[in-house]
């Protein structure tokens, strides 16, 4: 869980986005228990109905579910669910546009591949 929150951004927001990165980076596995309402309100010290708003986003979508009278859990397909998503938002709002910049500048598919395997390694490609 994330210690501070943006004031810049919507909480609910926030909180969602929190338990899905904690979901895709292991922190809560697939029918886990995730953190309670009760929790992240004094966690980060907010109203109940901000938190309700950000699961009930989350219990939409697939992410989480509910088990009556113990509390919400990561869905089976969360993980899966979760890097679909993300993989589609990643080619939208990343790929598309460096391979419409990289066409026009003459790049070859063999050196756009090279430049995402320097900055892989975290090396510089000069």
């Amino acid at each position: 869980m994330k210690s501070v929150l943006d004031s810049n951004r919507p909480i609910y927001l926030q909180i969602k986005e929190t338990i899905e990165e904690d979901i895709l980076n292991g922190r809560l596995a697939p029918e886990e228990q995730i953190p309670s309402n009760s929790q992240l309100v004094n966690h980060y010290n907010i109203n109940p109905v901000t938190v309700l708003k950000g699961i009930n986003l989350l219990v939409d979508e697939g992410i989480i579910y509910k088990k009556r009278g113990l509390g919400m859990f990561v869905s089976p397909d969360a993980p899966e669910i979760l890097r679909k998503r993300f993989s589609q938002a990643f080619f939208k709002e990343q790929i598309e546009p460096l391979t419409a910049l990289a066409k026009p500048l003459g790049f070859s598919l063999e050196e756009i591949h090279e430049m995402i395997n320097f900055a892989w390694k975290g090396e510089k490609n000069d």
